[in-house]
C-alpha cells in the first residue's frame, strides 16, 4: 500500500546565498514497505516554503516566502482525486518573508520572519481562505546583533489542548503566548516563555499530554526543555544537540517528537545530521547522530504513525526516507533526486470522497 504527502520548495533566491531553484509544490507517493518515493504531480507556484493540510485532508494551504514588496500570498488548494492540486483562491499576507503556516480552529496562523508578526486567516468549509482578521506584531531584540536586531517570528504551534498557541521568535529569545477564544486570538503576555539569550528560538513541539515542550534554537542548536506548571510553561534546561567537538556555526532547522513519545529528533543545517534523543521524564538522553550525506538539512516530518522520517536537503536537491527502528534510530531506505530545493514536507493524507 502507498501513501501521499506534499513537499514545498524554494523556486527563487531570497538573497545571494539563500533560496533555491525548485518548481513548486510536489505531490509525492511513498511505498509504505520499501520507502521508495516518486513524484506524481507538480504545481508551479513561487517559493511555497511551508505547507499545511486542512484537518479533513481535503485542502492544502501554502505561503509564498518573499519580501513584503513582492506581495506575499497565502494560497488555498483543493486536493483532487488524483492528488494533484487545484487553486481555490489566495489572499495577501501583510508581512515580510512569511515562513511558517499552521492550520487551527478552521483558520490559518502565519508567522512572518522578516517583519516579526503573526496573522490569523479564517477559512471556509469549501477550503477558501478569507482575508486576515488579526495581526500581532512583536517588539524587541536580543544579544546577537547580526541576527537578533528585531523580532523574527518563526512558527506558530498549537498546544495539544487546542486552545493555546505559542510563537517562537528568533529575534527576541522569547516564545510568545496566545490563546483562542471564539475563533479569535488573544495575546497572553503572562504566559510568554523566556529562554537562553542568544539561542534564537525557531521551532517547538509538545508531548501528547502537553506538559512538556521542546524548542530548537537556531543560533546555538540547543534544545530548550520546557515544563508546564500551574498552567504556564517555565524553562527547565538546555541540552546540546551538536557534538562536543563541533566548531562550525550552528544552524538548527527542525524538531519532531515520535508519536510514541519516546524519541525526539533535531536537525542542524551545518552539521547536516539528525540528532536522536531518547526522552527520559524531564530529560533527554543523546542516542546518536544520523548523517544525511547531503547539503543543508531543512525540514523533516515523521509520517505513518512513526514508521518513516522524511528529510529535505535544500541545497543538494534530495529527499530521504528513513525507517524509524524500535530503538528510535534511523535506517535510510530510499533517496529521491528529482525534488529540487525541498524545504517542507507535510504529513500523509487520508482522502475520503
Amino acid at each position: 500500500m502507498n501513501s501521499i504527502f506534499y513537499i514545498g520548495c524554494y523556486t527563487q533566491m531570497l538573497s545571494q546565498d539563500f533560496g533555491g531553484k525548485g518548481d513548486g509544490i510536489y505531490t509525492i507517493e511513498i511505498n509504505n514497505t520499501s520507502g521508495k518515493m516518486r513524484v506524481l504531480h507538480m504545481y508551479s507556484t513561487t517559493n511555497p516554503a511551508y505547507l499545511v493540510l486542512s484537518k479533513n485532508h481535503q485542502y492544502l494551504y501554502a505561503l509564498t516566502e518573499v519580501s513584503i514588496n513582492e506581495n506575499p500570498k497565502v494560497k488555498a488548494f483543493k486536493i483532487q482525486e488524483d492528488y494533484s492540486l487545484q487553486l481555490i483562491n489566495e489572499q495577501t499576507i501583510d508581512g515580510d518573508l512569511p515562513c511558517h503556516i499552521t492550520y487551527a480552529n478552521n483558520g490559518l496562523l502565519i508567522a512572518c520572519y522578516g517583519s516579526g508578526n503573526i496573522l490569523l486567516f479564517p477559512t471556509k468549509d469549501n477550503g477558501e481562505v478569507l482575508p486576515s482578521t488579526q495581526n500581532f506584531k512583536h517588539q524587541g531584540n536580543s544579544i546577537n546583533l547580526a541576527r537578533q536586531e528585531a523580532p523574527h517570528a518563526h512558527q506558530a504551534v498549537v498546544h495539544p489542548n487546542g486552545t493555546d498557541v505559542f510563537v517562537p521568535d528568533l529575534g527576541i529569545d522569547l516564545i510568545k503566548a496566545y490563546r483562542f477564544h471564539n475563533n479569535a486570538l488573544s495575546a497572553i503576555k503572562s504566559n510568554d516563555i523566556a529562554v537562553d539569550k542568544g539561542g534564537g528560538p525557531r521551532h517547538m513541539v509538545f508531548n501528547k499530554n502537553g506538559d512538556l515542550g521542546y524548542l530548537i534554537n537556531e543560533l546555538t542548536g540547543d534544545i530548550s526543555i520546557l515544563k508546564q506548571k500551574e498552567g504556564t510553561f517555565t524553562f527547565l534546561k538546555s541540552v546540546k544537540s551538536l557534538p562536543a567537538s563541533y566548531k562550525e556555526i550552528p544552524s538548527g532547522s527542525a524538531i519532531r517528537i515520535h508519536p510514541n513519545g519516546k524519541y525526539l529528533y533535531a536537525g542542524n543545517r551545518t552539521l547536516d545530521a539528525i540528532t536522536i534523543f531518547k526522552i527520559h521524564g524531564e530529560d533527554l538522553e543523546l542516542l546518536s547522530f544520523q548523517p544525511t550525506e547531503g547539503k543543508t538539512l531543512r525540514a523533516f516530518n515523521i509520517i505513518l504513525n512513526g514508521k518513516w522520517l522524511i528529510a529535505c536537503l535544500q541545497d543538494s536537491d534530495e529527499v530521504i526516507a528513513y525507517e524509524i527502528t524500535s530503538s528510535g534510530k534511523l535506517l535510510e531506505r530510499s533517496r529521491n533526486y528529482n525534488i529540487i530545493s525541498p524545504v517542507c514536507v507535510t504529513s500523509t493524507i487520508n482522502l475520503q470522497y
